[in-house]
């Protein structure tokens, strides 16, 4: 196993407990919700915050339309006494895109050695075709990993 795969699976593992957070944002967004609940007006929150009142509303709606900065939200929330939590997790476990690459490009390759031979009447079909294929993916997945984003694909 490589070592960018080992790295791959380590991240997987951290990640893997935010998979099933419910990340779902309050609708007004979490400044606003918090706020709220803790009985806040806009004018106190913008005294403790440092800002005026007319910036604690930017701040609330920056957040609903994705527009506050990230330095900005961690001010906000750290007046409110919250964290911020931040993270990407990824659609699919790391190890399972990087394999999903390597496939895809094998493929490509496969398909265009597979014409040229085909018309040398040399095809390679069934469990040879299967067993070379997975070859090739594991020899891209033991490799620099940074070639499977060489193209735009």
């Amino acid at each position: 196993m490589a070592a960018t795969d080992r790295a791959a699976r380590a991240l997987d593992k951290r990640i893997e407990p935010l998979r099933t957070w419910p990340a779902a944002k309050p609708p007004r967004g979490w400044l606003r919700a918090i706020r709220d609940a803790l009985g806040m007006s806009t004018r106190q929150y913008a005294t403790r915050l440092g800002v005026s009142q007319p910036q604690v509303v930017a701040y609330e709606k920056g957040e609903t339309e994705e527009t506050i900065t990230l330095a900005n939200l961690r001010r906000a929330a750290e007046a409110l006494d919250c964290e911020l939590v931040y993270a990407l997790v990824p659609r699919r476990p790391l190890a399972q895109t990087l394999r999903l690459r390597a496939e895809a490009i094998t493929d490509a390759r496969l398909a265009r050695m597979g014409h040229t031979m085909r018309l040398e009447n040399q095809e390679v079909t069934g469990p040879e075709l299967r067993r070379q294929r997975e070859l090739m993916v594991d020899d891209l997945l033991r490799g620099r990993l940074s070639r499977l984003w060489d193209d735009a694909r």
